[in-house]
C-alpha cells in the first residue's frame, strides 16, 4: 500500500505535467483557429461565427498557397537525389573527408537563415531573372533542408552495416546502379521517409531565409501570413493559419502513414523469410499439409 501510493502519484504528476504542455502547445493555436471564425475578434464568439474571413484569404493568398506547396515538393524532390547519393557515398567511405563533408552541409542549419539568405544575394542576385523567380527561394530551401534528408538517410545506412550488404550483392554480379536501387533503397526507405517529412514541413515553414528572398510575385505561405497579420484585420491573419493548417496538416498524415506502413512491412520481413526458410526442411509428406495451413 505504502509502495503503491507513491507511484500513483508520480503517475499523476506525470499526467498532470503532460496535460499542461500540450494545453501550453495547443490553446495559442485554438484561439487562433476561433479568431478566425468570428466575427469581430474584439467581442469574441457572441459577435458570432463566419466563414467569410476563409474566403477573403482564399481570394488574397491562394496563389501562394500553391506556390508554397509547389516549393516544398520542388524541394523534397531536389533533396532525394542529391541527399540519398550523398549518404549512400558517406556511408560507404566513412573517413575524415567525408565527415568534414556532413559538418559543412550543416552549416546552413547553424546559421541564421538571414545570413544564409544575404549570401545567396550577394551570390546570384545580378542574376535578374533568378532573383524574382521562385527558384531563387527554392534553392535557399535545399540549403536549409538538404542537412535533415542526408542524416537521416546516413543514420539509417550506419545502422544496416550496408557495405556488408553491398559486397554480398556484388558478389551476385550487380553493378554499382543495381546494389543502390535494389539493395540500398529498400534498406534505407524509413531514413527517406523521416527525412521527406522533415524536408516537407520545414520547407512549408520556413519564413526567415524566405522573407529576404521572396519578390512581391514570389510570397510563400509563412510570408504571405506574416503580410495578413501585418496590413490586414487580425481575422484574416487568423483565417490564413486555418488555411495554413488545411493544406499542411493532411500531407503530414499522409507522409505518417507511408512511413508507418513501411515500418510495419519491415518488422514482418523477417517473420515471413523464416517461415519460407522452414517450409523446405519439411519431409515431402508433410510439406503440403504445411503450406496449406501457412496459406
Amino acid at each position: 500500500m505504502t509502495t503503491s501510493s507513491p507511484r500513483r502519484a508520480g503517475y499523476w504528476l506525470q499526467l498532470a505535467l503532460t496535460l499542461a504542455v500540450c494545453a501550453f502547445m495547443t490553446v495559442p493555436v485554438v484561439l487562433s483557429v476561433l479568431a478566425g471564425l468570428t466575427n469581430n475578434i474584439f467581442v469574441g464568439l457572441s459577435s458570432g461565427l463566419t466563414t467569410r474571413w476563409l474566403v477573403e484569404v482564399w481570394a488574397l493568398y491562394r496563389n501562394t498557397i500553391f506556390l508554397s506547396l509547389g516549393i516544398a515538393l520542388a524541394c523534397l524532390a531536389c533533396t532525394l537525389v542529391i541527399g540519398v547519393p550523398a549518404a549512400y557515398y558517406m556511408a560507404l567511405r566513412r573517413n575524415r573527408v567525408t565527415r568534414l563533408i556532413e559538418e559543412l552541409l550543416m552549416l546552413p542549419v547553424a546559421l541564421p537563415g538571414l545570413a544564409t539568405a544575404l549570401g545567396l544575394i550577394l551570390l546570384y542576385g545580378s542574376f535578374q531573372g533568378l532573383r524574382t523567380s521562385w527558384v531563387f527561394i527554392l534553392i535557399g530551401h535545399v540549403l536549409f533542408t538538404l542537412p535533415f534528408m542526408v542524416r537521416a538517410v546516413l543514420a539509417i545506412l550506419s545502422a544496416i552495416d550496408i557495405r556488408t550488404l553491398e559486397d554480398a550483392a556484388a558478389s551476385l554480379g550487380a553493378s554499382r546502379l543495381q546494389r543502390f536501387f535494389t539493395v540500398v533503397l529498400p534498406n534505407c526507405r524509413q531514413g527517406i521517409l523521416a527525412g521527406a517529412l522533415m524536408v516537407v514541413t520545414l520547407s512549408v515553414g520556413e519564413f526567415n531565409l524566405t522573407w529576404m528572398l521572396h519578390t512581391p510575385t514570389t510570397q510563400t505561405l509563412p510570408v504571405g501570413l506574416a503580410d495578413s497579420y501585418a496590413s490586414m484585420r487580425l481575422e484574416i491573419g487568423s483565417a490564413y493559419t486555418i488555411v495554413f493548417f488545411v493544406m499542411i496538416i493532411p500531407l503530414l498524415v499522409f507522409m505518417q502513414a507511408l512511413s508507418a506502413l513501411g515500418a510495419r512491412a519491415r518488422r514482418h520481413a523477417p517473420d515471413a523469410a523464416a517461415e519460407a526458410a522452414a517450409l523446405p526442411t519439411l519431409s515431402p509428406d508433410t510439406r503440403p499439409a504445411a503450406e496449406t495451413r501457412h496459406a
